[in-house]
């Protein structure tokens, strides 16, 4: 192994032990995939040196990596059980998606960013081959697939959009996402359908980007 493998190889270690496993994240299926996938390879090259801060990697366009402690507590807040069929909205480069996939999901990875997915197509071909990646507009989630186990919006929201929102499978179907105050820490939610809409549950608060696609316009006002 070069020395650069190797460097990696340690970092990934140092990430979960020193940054994950001793922030409330515990399920095994989550550290031994931040364990073994490269995430220098859900990066652009000029980035992978980035890979393991604890802090998110600026993508261009708004978009970002989500840092390690926060995207890992995101997909505990899933609870993926194997053959739940899940939806990852704003998948960026993967990293996330391919978390998920390892808890024994089947998902599916929607990003609108052609540059982005890209990167994603590459990492998830090697890394979690059995996830399905679409593209089209983030703010309408994948109607074609609903309704969905698990949809996990990889990022910060002022909302939930509503065509998302509808494609939460009833009972037992549950949406992980952020919700972006005013303030600029968010607080990591659980969402549920209900016959009067979305409940959610806040778990923890994060300092988590913004997703651009999903914030609407501001409405014009005399």
């Amino acid at each position: 192994m070069d020395a650069p493998a190797l460097n990696y190889a340690r970092a990934r270690d140092w990430m979960v032990d020193g940054q994950v496993r001793p922030n409330r994240v515990y399920d095994r299926r989550i550290l031994d995939a931040m364990r073994s996938l490269p995430r220098e390879r859900f990066l652009p090259p000029h980035l992978a040196s980035q890979a393991y801060v604890d802090e998110d990697v600026p993508l261009g366009r708004g978009r970002a990596l989500i840092e390690p402690l926060v995207i890992a507590r995101l997909v505990q807040l899933a609870a993926a059980r194997a053959g739940e069929r899940a939806l990852v909205v704003g998948a960026g480069t993967g990293y996330g998606t391919a978390l998920l996939a390892a808890c024994g999901a089947e998902v599916t990875a929607l990003e609108e960013d052609a540059e982005l997915q890209a990167i994603a197509r590459a990492a998830l071909a090697e890394y979690a081959p059995g996830v399905s990646l679409v593209s089209g507009p983030l703010a309408a989630g994948w109607p074609g697939g609903a309704p969905w186990d698990i949809i996990l919006i990889e990022g910060a929201v002022p909302a939930v959009p509503s065509d998302i929102a509808g494609q939460v499978r009833p009972g037992s179907g549950r949406l992980i996402t952020v919700l972006a105050s005013a303030a600029r820490t968010g607080r990591a939610v659980v969402a549920e359908a209900t016959p009067a809409g979305l409940t959610t549950r806040a778990v923890f608060d994060c300092a988590t980007p913004v997703l651009p696609p999903l914030v609407p316009p501001p409405a014009f006002t005399f």
